[in-house]
């Protein structure tokens, strides 16, 4: 059905999705992840991994896509494939001229409000860095990690912070 000015109810619909739901969708069901892989073809010997992440019940399918439409990036799959179980889906975006020109902007315009706001910071700061190329420095790419491990979570990493630091100074270091 579409209505006088062309657009579909849906669309329509989709457009009085103000900005600001957006925001409280993310306090409570987004992600700013900040990783580390062991990479040893790196000259550091680790990758820094950014992802922003949006989670959601598949009844709620509509929000994460109105959500990838209004930044323009992204794509959306099953958060948990492998678990028949799980059936959430999740929004990702990965591409980080997209993070840093599309997600970074909207987080600005729309400062977070609850703890998460310390997470976007912290993500934040490590795409700058990554942006300047800091990340292929010893010194660059520590801030990262003291930044990264500066948030108080309670969960299980792969890495800890010493082990981090530790092997990256080990590593052999090629100029760049």
């Amino acid at each position: 059905m579409s209505s006088e000015n062309g657009q579909s109810a849906d669309n329509q619909q989709e457009s009085n999705i103000l900005d600001e739901y957006f925001l409280g969708f993310v306090e409570g069901e987004g992600c700013f992840y900040v990783g580390f892989s062991k990479r040893n073809d790196l000259p550091l010997g680790w990758q820094v991994i950014t992802e922003f992440h949006l989670s959601q019940n598949p009844g709620g399918k509509n929000i994460l896509e109105a959500f990838k439409r209004r930044l323009g990036c992204g794509y959306i799959k099953s958060n948990h494939p492998k678990n028949p179980r799980d059936k959430t889906l999740v929004l990702i975006i990965k591409n980080r001229k997209d993070l840093q020109e599309k997600l970074i902007p909207f987080f600005n315009k729309y400062p977070l409000l609850s703890s998460k706001y310390k997470d976007f910071i912290v993500f934040k700061k490590t795409l700058d860095l990554i942006k300047d190329r800091k990340h292929l420095t010893i010194h660059g790419f520590k801030s990262i990690v003291k930044l990264v491990f500066s948030l108080k979570k309670n969960t299980k990493k792969r890495y800890s912070k010493e082990e981090i630091l530790r092997s990256s100074e080990t590593i052999r270091r090629i100029p760049i």
